[in-house]
């Protein structure tokens, strides 16, 4: 059959079963082999990450699935052992969603100039066709904050905040956490990448 006639396949959200074939023991089956835990480990300081993934109208959404992806404490990624990669369900009866890794370090942009501290962050659930790309800063060195290329790229600087993550220090690690807004006036800055 020519190209032309062919019709485009139908798109799907990713949920209410992406659990299931991502994170089954999220799901309440048993963990296989090749299931990723989602607790990062590496030389550095151990931080962790909290947040929860709001719909439009206030509610949690209490099937997001998340993935992170960051550079080790020297600004490399998959260097040295470290893999820079982990995947985690929001919990189902709070929303809440959490990371036990390692603080990143600055990671340069095309043309060399160095990034701030952050964690990629992709987002799974319902409702959503393709995930939805984001990033947590880390809100600790304000110059470096003010000089990333990515968030000066952001041209309504009040929108800027939406990616940098509240100092919520736990007793026993430094806890950052990132409310993700997906839609509204707070929306959550994402990138089509």
């Amino acid at each position: 059959m020519p190209i032309e006639y062919l019709k485009e396949t139908p798109s799907q959200t990713g949920g209410p079963y992406v659990h299931i074939g991502l994170l089954p023991a999220a799901a309440g089956l048993a963990t296989r082999t090749q299931e990723q835990q989602h607790i990062l480990t590496g030389a550095g300081e151990r931080i962790r990450l909290t947040g929860i993934v709001m719909d439009g109208s206030g509610h949690p959404v209490r099937d997001a699935l998340l993935e992170i992806w960051q550079a080790d404490a020297e600004g490399r990624h998959n260097a040295g052992g470290f893999l820079g990669w982990g995947r985690g369900a929001a919990d189902p009866v709070t929303g809440e969603w959490m990371f036990e890794t390692i603080r990143p370090g600055q990671v340069p942009w095309r043309d060399g100039r160095p990034q701030a501290p952050h964690v990629s962050l992709l987002i799974f659930a319902r409702g959503i066709n393709i995930h939805l790309h984001t990033r947590l800063y880390l809100p600790d060195d304000a110059a470096a904050l003010e000089a990333d290329p990515v968030l000066r790229s952001i041209e309504q600087v009040g929108r800027r905040a939406t990616l940098v993550a509240e100092r919520t220090d736990a007793a026993d690690v430094p806890t950052y956490r990132l409310v993700i807004q997906l839609q509204g006036e707070d929306e959550t800055v994402f990138f089509d990448m």
